[in-house]
């Protein structure tokens, strides 16, 4: 791995970020120690951006041992899944008490995928956004935001609340094939919200449930990318978008390959970007956005 500092970006009033962030996911599964030398290595590397959920099996355990010798010094991300004021109340003092810490950076609705079932629920009266703003005037979180893999859903959280971020996939295929992320992320933009960025190393979801390919990359839901070029390219779109950071999958694999490329980064010439079109076309995002999306896309590669 290179010598250079991973670079950071300014995710919030003067806050700065590691351009890559290390997702909770790679060290869920593994040992203490295991864990404790992933933090410390990243945290050497430069990364001190790390993203968590209660839904990452026993994750936020392991990061809250690991992190705790470098807490002061790393920006630390949490979410919740519920969806009710209570339930939301409860999980937010686990997560706080697993993580070993008294307060979070950044906290976030988890997963918005249902407008009716996620956004709805958590905007109405008793629901889980009350929380968060509690905890905020409370002290116990310092940002808020939220995560979504629906740009529907995405939109009208945004147009409901003025949060500080978005985790959103931010993809080579989706962006220029799927019609997912443009106009989204433009929005998110105007708002002056910062932009994270998912799945930037996806390729498409298993074409067989039997793949291969599963076993090698365990912690995906989706098949990922595997080569190095590839691997190379899809990380460099990412963070040519109006993004302030990614978080690649849970695999240590990618997650490491995604810092070796962020830190050796240069600008894309015109012959990669039709390189990177070309790996568009031979690709079925595992998302897809409105149609309008895909003409903004079309219009900005």
């Amino acid at each position: 791995m290179s010598d250079h500092p991973l670079p950071r970006r300014v995710y919030k009033l003067g806050v700065e970020i590691s351009i890559v962030g290390m997702g909770g996911i790679v060290v869920s599964g593994v040992s203490q120690e295991e864990a404790n030398c992933a933090v410390a290595r990243a945290v050497e590397a430069g990364v001190n951006y790390f993203d968590v959920a209660p839904t990452y099996g026993d994750a936020e355990e392991r990061l809250g041992v690991a992190l705790a010798p470098f807490r002061e010094h790393c920006f630390l991300a949490g979410k919740t899944e519920k969806r009710s004021a209570a339930e939301a109340r409860a999980a937010l003092d686990t997560t706080l008490k697993r993580l070993k810490t008294d307060r979070l950076d950044l906290y976030q609705l988890h997963a918005l995928t249902d407008i009716a079932k996620d956004v709805d629920a958590a905007f109405a009266k008793g629901g889980a956004l009350e929380v968060l703003i509690e905890a905020r005037r409370q002290g116990r979180v310092r940002f808020l935001g939220f995560s979504a893999h629906s740009i529907e859903a995405a939109e009208t959280a945004m147009g409901r609340f003025d949060f500080d971020s978005i985790l959103l996939p931010v993809n080579f295929a989706l962006w220029l094939r799927g019609g997912f992320g443009p106009r989204t992320v433009a929005r998110a933009r105007s708002k002056g919200m910062a932009v994270l960025a998912l799945k930037a190393l996806a390729r498409q979801r298993y074409r067989e449930k039997d793949s291969p390919l599963r076993s090698r990359w365990p912690k995906c839901w989706y098949e990922p990318l595997g080569e190095p070029r590839a691997q190379e390219l899809a990380v460099r779109f990412t963070l040519e978008r109006p993004v302030t950071a990614l978080v690649p999958p849970g695999n240590p694999e990618l997650f490491w390959r995604a810092v070796e490329i962020a830190r050796d980064g240069h600008p894309l010439t015109a012959n990669e970007l039709k390189e990177i079109e070309a790996m568009a076309d031979q690709t079925e995002p595992i998302f897809r956005g409105p149609d309008n999306d895909a003409n903004i896309a079309k219009e900005k590669p």
